[in-house]
């Protein structure tokens, strides 16, 4: 399966709808990488154990715990551009790959790109039409509440540049 959706960050139609910059959207992905509890809905907790440094990229090998069952991946997140999560296949679940992108095709103008692709043939993993559909209205749904809590960060500040030393003291929503 691949899926694939835009979202509008800024519009100038909406001058009502705080500006975000491209900063302070990267801080919201780099900081939904590295503390995704605050993001995930169901997710009760995220163990990085390691974070390393490939080329510009870094890289991030994390075990997410959502109560009856753990899923291991690994997290690229390239600077100002792009997080890309690669997750392992488990016992019912196929590997799969999410990618965010930034993309300003005009100075402040942001959109959001995210990506999903798995496969889901492999195995017990196929799924049917319907249940295809519900997974691709659940996709979008947590991709909005995304932007949602980044929009919520950056409002009261944890996303300016000297809060950004501070992220790992955000309040839990």
């Amino acid at each position: 399966m691949r899926f694939e959706h835009l979202i509008q960050i800024n519009d100038p139609l909406m001058p009502l709808l705080d500006t975000l910059t491209r900063e302070q959207l990267w801080r919201g992905l780099v900081l939904r990488a590295e503390d995704p509890t605050q993001f995930v809905f169901g997710l009760e907790t995220a163990t990085i154990h390691s974070r390393r440094q490939v080329g510009e990229e870094i890289e991030l090998l994390r075990t997410l715990d959502f109560g009856s069952f753990k899923v291991e991946d690994r997290v690229r997140l390239t600077p100002q551009s792009r997080s890309e999560i690669h997750t392992s296949a488990g016992p019912t679940w196929p590997a799969s790959r999410m990618r965010i992108e930034i993309e300003e095709p005009q100075p402040e103008l942001l959109f959001l790109r995210f990506i999903y692709e798995s496969d889901e043939t492999a195995g017990d993993c196929e799924l049917d039409d319907v249940t295809t559909a519900l997974r691709k209205q659940a996709y979008e749904r947590a991709d909005l509440d995304t932007v949602a809590r980044i929009r919520a960060l950056a409002e009261e500040g944890w996303l300016d540049e000297t809060a950004a030393r501070r992220l790992a003291c955000i309040p839990k929503h």
